[in-house]
């Protein structure tokens, strides 16, 4: 018989289609038990339907079988098989898919709650020639006296003869390609790959994939009485696939064990979770989704080469292993998978199509993430401390990230170290603690809680019973920065200028020594020129000589994280040396108020001295170290 070309599309579609379409090779068994499974299933609805006899669900099977020496690959089904005119038609012309054909009009709108067609595209089976020299489909259809085979060698045709296959359903053999340089077609060959393949790929297709695997054993009689073990192989089929998804059994129906173990071995991590959120829901959305909560990080979670997204499956078969778009970046920590039926995807079913069911997929995993974890935080805060220790740096980020876009759904999940207590607490915590005439929310940054709560202006704050927020990560002033305020109260960092601590006969008193000693303030100042904008009296730093606040958005701390940063323009905060003037040492500036240089001197000392208070390194500590020993 000779060759018919393929119908409907030109030779060039199905190149592009063969080479072009999928990114890994291996994916051409995924499609070829998809479409034996879409094979079952049609004959099973109309077992259903017709009230076809003799036909048992537990009867139902695909099968692999392999031939290293002729290279080929099989893959069986027992489902509802092809008449002459269906392969010509369903596999004779490219992207027309009897499945899809099936849904639109034999199944219409009402069909079985088991039921439920796979492919959609029609493409999938070419899939095969990827790896495969020849492709041989024989099939016989349900209740039909002839069967037949369709072969081809790929893009000069096809052509379609009588066979003598005497079962049911549809057996394709291909005979897979000579091995490259570049690719090893033989490792399709080999059962311990596709065992690997099928538990990836198509672990929860509803029916029994089997497939005869090698095996050994003891002999009888050996390895035993001092002599050698020997051993023999033997051949046993094996259902290589669980078949149903642990994410569609009732809660009642699964155990913690089973979850922490389902945990560990899909997503290779060897502690259990600390929590497991399962949610489905139908309608605009139809989805199953099984996430969960690590205990500790990845170790390159907080590298460029951390990938972040959910496992995604349409009906039971997984379609991408890392979908970026089903998560947010303030919830990458978060692993899992997403089930759906109703997914748009792309013509290889290996990418998803943006639309706007994946947005309200999306949109509704974000919600529920978030619901659990402040749940999480108010009702098992061990855990929820656990978690924050891994992945609280994140949480920090997104609340910062595009502007604060996210800063009212994760404020509340922020935890900062305090003075109160010296541990965690939430914002909410903190306002609730504030002094009635408190105004702000203080905080201090530092590379320690410790070295924060020693700062000048961090004494008097204790002084009138405020508490104080540690920020110990780069990122943390930023994101108060974008948050603006909470629950009405504003953020001040503790270094800032102004704190406006005193009564108001201390401004007054304080203000008159200013007048007293403008003269020398101003000298002072010009001997920090270039480096601090003025020098100033402040009547709030208690037993602490002097110290430096900021002015302007720029804060000490953020010109040290944004000066850090490998590109872009230095910044320079607005620097003020405020003197504490009922300190000893204001008495000595006063006494040397008419030595110009033994005050440019002092003044030098006393900004390099609060500069290493405030964890400020010293642009040039040798010069710092010469002037101290000039004054001893």
């Amino acid at each position: 018989m000779a060759l018919k070309e393929f119908q409907a599309e030109s030779k060039r579609l199905m190149d592009l289609m063969i080479n072009s379409i999928y990114t890994h090779k291996e994916i051409f068994l995924r499609e070829l038990i998809s479409n034996a499974s879409d094979a079952i299933d049609k004959l099973y609805y109309r077992s259903v339907t017709d009230g076809a006899t003799g036909l048992n669900r537990e009867d139902f099977f695909i099968r692999l079988e392999v031939d290293k020496d002729a290279r080929t690959l099989t893959i069986t089904d027992n489902g509802v098989g092809m008449t002459r005119d269906e392969l010509d038609s369903n596999l004779g012309v490219i992207a027309k898919s009897g499945s899809l054909q099936f849904k639109k009009e034999d199944m219409g709108e009402e069909k079985p709650e088991d039921v439920d067609i796979i492919g959609q595209f029609g493409v999938g089976f070419y899939s095969a020639f990827m790896v495969s020299a020849k492709v041989v489909v024989e099939s016989r259809a349900f209740g039909a006296d002839e069967a037949w085979a369709w072969q081809s060698e790929g893009l000069e045709g096809y052509e379609i003869v009588e066979s003598d296959y005497p079962h049911r359903g549809t057996r394709i053999t291909l005979t897979l390609k000579p091995d490259g340089d570049e690719e090893n077609y033989s490792d399709f060959l080999e059962q311990y790959k596709l065992s690997g393949l099928v538990k990836r790929y198509s672990d929860y297709i509803r029916y029994p994939i089997k497939m005869e695997m090698q095996k050994s054993k003891l002999k009888e009689g050996t390895g035993t009485d001092g002599k050698d073990p020997e051993y023999e192989t033997y051949f046993e089929d094996e259902t290589l696939n669980s078949m149903t998804p642990i994410w569609k059994k009732a809660k009642s129906e699964t155990t913690d064990e089973e979850m922490n173990a389902f945990y560990k071995e899909k997503f290779y991590d060897w502690q259990d979770p600390l929590r497991v959120i399962r949610t489905s829901t139908e309608g605009a959305a139809t989805y199953t989704a099984l996430l969960f909560l690590p205990k500790t990080a990845p170790y390159d979670y907080y590298t460029r080469d951390f990938e972040k997204g959910l496992q995604l499956y349409a009906s039971g078969v997984l379609i991408m292993d890392k979908c970026p778009d089903l998560l947010p970046d303030c919830f990458s920590f978060v692993r899992g998978l997403v089930d759906s039926q109703d997914l748009s995807l792309n013509i290889s079913r290996e990418m998803l199509q943006h639309d706007r069911q994946l947005k309200l997929i999306a949109g509704r995993l974000e919600k529920k993430i978030a619901s659990e974890l402040k749940s999480m935080l108010q009702n098992d805060r061990e855990k929820y401390e656990e978690l924050w220790k891994s992945f609280g740096l994140q949480l920090k980020y997104g609340a910062y990230d595009n502007y604060g876009a996210k800063k009212e759904e994760l404020q509340d999940l922020l935890l900062f170290v305090s003075s109160h207590e010296k541990k965690n607490v939430t914002l909410a915590e903190y306002v609730s603690r504030m002094k009635p005439e408190q105004e702000s929310i203080y905080y201090g940054c530092g590379e320690t809680p410790e070295r924060i709560l020693a700062l000048p202006q961090a004494e008097a704050l204790q002084e009138k019973g405020y508490e104080i927020l540690c920020l110990t990560d780069n990122v943390d002033e930023f994101a108060l920065r974008i948050l603006e305020k909470y629950q009405e109260k504003p953020f001040k960092n503790l270094s800032s200028e102004g704190l406006d601590l005193q009564s108001d006969e201390e401004k007054q008193r304080t203000q008159e020594l200013a007048d007293e000693n403008k003269e020398l303030l101003a000298a002072m100042g010009e001997a920090l020129s270039g480096k601090v904008k003025e020098v100033k009296l402040s009547g709030g730093l208690k037993s602490h000589p002097a110290c430096i606040t900021t002015e302007g958005m720029i804060s000490t701390e953020m010109e040290k994280v944004l000066n850090a940063m490998p590109a872009g323009e230095k910044v320079h905060a607005q620097r003020v040396l405020e003197l504490n003037p009922e300190h000893p040492v204001f008495q000595k500036l006063r006494a040397a108020r008419d030595d110009k240089d033994r005050l440019a001197l002092y003044a030098q000392v006393l900004y390099g001295q609060a500069l290493l208070v405030e964890g400020v390194p010293l642009e040039d500590p040798s010069e710092f170290a010469r002037q101290v020993c000039e004054l001893i």
